[in-house]
């Protein structure tokens, strides 16, 4: 066998491994608050959240899974350098969830893989290589780095304000609601929970996607950047199995280290999470499932009781994610320097 496939076939396992660790942390993320709130089990809530995870890549488009993919210009570059770049990036967020998942801290696996891809790019490729697209945000797109950089601002941003009025609204809504009517706050929960899980699909599958999709054109495989139905296969498996496994350690920081979660506030937290993802998708635009869910329970508390949310655990979760993006782009750039000392 060639050098350069049993590098392919090393790439493939180690993004299938990425989207494992991804969905072994957002699915602690997505199903936190409902077993915090006490309303469903976590057989329940990991079931359905592992079924609609899995179809959302097949419904959902590639949009986000084009934007991770063609950000870097691998074109006209030798396999080795090419590959390179792509592996080192997975490699790199890869490391950062397992240190994160150590720590029981909430982590965006988007931004890991980004960065990582960002750093792998700079020291193989320059910068001229990096569609950073400044120029067409000031033709008024938003395109390549921009993209990202819209989903790591803005996305945590929108979760915080969706969830401040949504939680308010919602508790207009249902303050002449008898007891009684808890049932269908409930029967709500499981609309939520797997409109969520499917939203998390659509958007987190892909990025694993567009990597896959960028390593197989960097191999010859494909002469285009293409990402054929086996992918999209193998990525939905492995996020979806990483779901089956949850990370226990962040369900606890998530559901009762940052505010008290009710009912109320785990259906308002998975509608104004699923609305923003589901947003964003549509869009291309890779967001932090992590991030938006996280941000969204942090709006829901301040818009009821600020004097309740755990500002303390919030202040610790952000600086987990300021040090990722750092620390993604230099583990980038050491493991594509390893990388290209290898296979070079």
């Amino acid at each position: 066998m060639e050098p350069h496939i049993i590098v392919l076939v090393f790439g493939i396992i180690c993004i299938a491994i990425f989207d494992f660790t991804n969905g072994f942390q957002d699915a602690a993320d997505m199903i936190a608050t409902a077993i915090a709130s006490m309303s469903m089990s976590p057989a329940t809530a990991i079931s359905l959240i592992t079924f609609f995870t899995f179809i959302g890549p097949f419904l959902g488009g590639l949009a986000v899974a084009d934007t991770i993919g063609e950000f870097v210009n691998v074109s006209n570059q030798s396999v080795n350098i090419a590959q390179s770049v792509a592996i080192a990036a997975v490699l790199s967020a890869i490391t950062f969830n397992l240190f994160a998942w150590k720590l029981g801290l909430p982590n965006s696996s988007s931004n890991s893989l980004t960065s990582g891809l960002i750093g792998a790019g700079l020291f193989a490729l320059g910068n001229s290589k990096i569609n950073w697209g400044v120029e067409q945000l000031i033709s008024g797109h938003i395109a390549g780095f921009m993209k990202i950089i819209a989903g790591m601002l803005f996305s945590p941003l929108a979760g915080f304000i969706v969830g401040y009025f949504l939680i308010k609204l919602l508790l207009f809504g249902l303050k002449r609601l008898t007891v009684k009517s808890k049932i269908f706050l409930i029967i709500s929960q499981y609309i939520t929970v797997s409109w969520l899980a499917f939203s998390h699909g659509v958007n987190d599958a892909q990025k694993g996607m567009g990597i896959m999709a960028m390593l197989l054109f960097a191999s010859k495989v494909y002469p285009t950047f293409t990402v054929p139905v086996w992918v999209i296969f193998i990525c939905s498996a492995s996020i979806t199995i990483g779901t089956l496994f949850g990370g226990w350690k962040i369900i606890k920081t998530v559901g009762f280290g940052i505010y008290k979660v009710r009912l109320v506030h785990s259906v308002a937290n998975q509608i104004g999470s699923a609305l923003i993802i589901g947003s964003s998708s549509i869009f291309g635009v890779p967001t932090s499932t992590t991030q938006v869910v996280t941000t969204t329970l942090m709006g829901i508390g301040g818009g009821e009781r600020p004097g309740h949310v755990r500002w303390t655990m919030a202040k610790t979760i952000v600086t987990g994610w300021l040090i990722n993006i750092p620390a993604c782009i230099a583990l980038g750039a050491v493991y594509c320097f390893l990388l290209l000392k290898i296979i070079s």
